[in-house]
């Protein structure tokens, strides 16, 4: 049985999202995803605009994916501990460097192998900011279209 690990903010799903997901479980039986806890997602990335646990049950909805759970606020690498996986899963822009990761991961006595994807499709909305973005586009338009009556 290979248990691979993921994980991200998955803020507001998208196709990118997904195709990631399935490449991930392709990588062994059981995908275990680590939804990124609203403070972590804070200082990395954005404050999120979904609530973590309804992040986290979004994506455990989703096909490939065995279980979600939520990451550990202060250390990641407790996380891995707790789910002991024998690959993690790196999407192609997540700012982790994987040789790092393998070795605090031997520190803690985990042998694990860390895979980086790559870029995976997904079309014009593979991101949550360039769905903001064009929400906020058709936002205006509907909106200067509605003074103009």
């Amino acid at each position: 049985m290979v248990r691979v690990m993921a994980s991200g903010v998955f803020d507001i799903l998208h196709p990118g999202h997904v195709l990631f997901l399935q490449e991930a479980k392709k990588l062994g039986d059981e995908l275990v995803v680590v939804v990124a806890r609203d403070s972590t997602a804070a200082k990395m990335k954005h404050k999120p605009i979904m609530h973590e646990e309804i992040r986290r049950f979004m994506v455990e909805s989703l096909k490939p994916v065995d279980r979600a759970v939520l990451g550990h606020e202060e250390d990641m690498y407790a996380t891995v501990e707790d789910i002991q996986p024998d690959i993690i899963a790196l999407g192609y822009d997540q700012k982790f460097n994987e040789s790092e990761i393998e070795r605090k991961c031997r520190e803690r006595g985990l042998e694990v192998k860390v895979v980086r994807l790559p870029k995976l499709g997904g079309g014009d909305l593979d991101g949550t900011r360039k769905i903001i973005y064009r929400i906020v586009e058709r936002a205006g338009e509907l909106y200067a279209k509605d003074r103009n009556r």
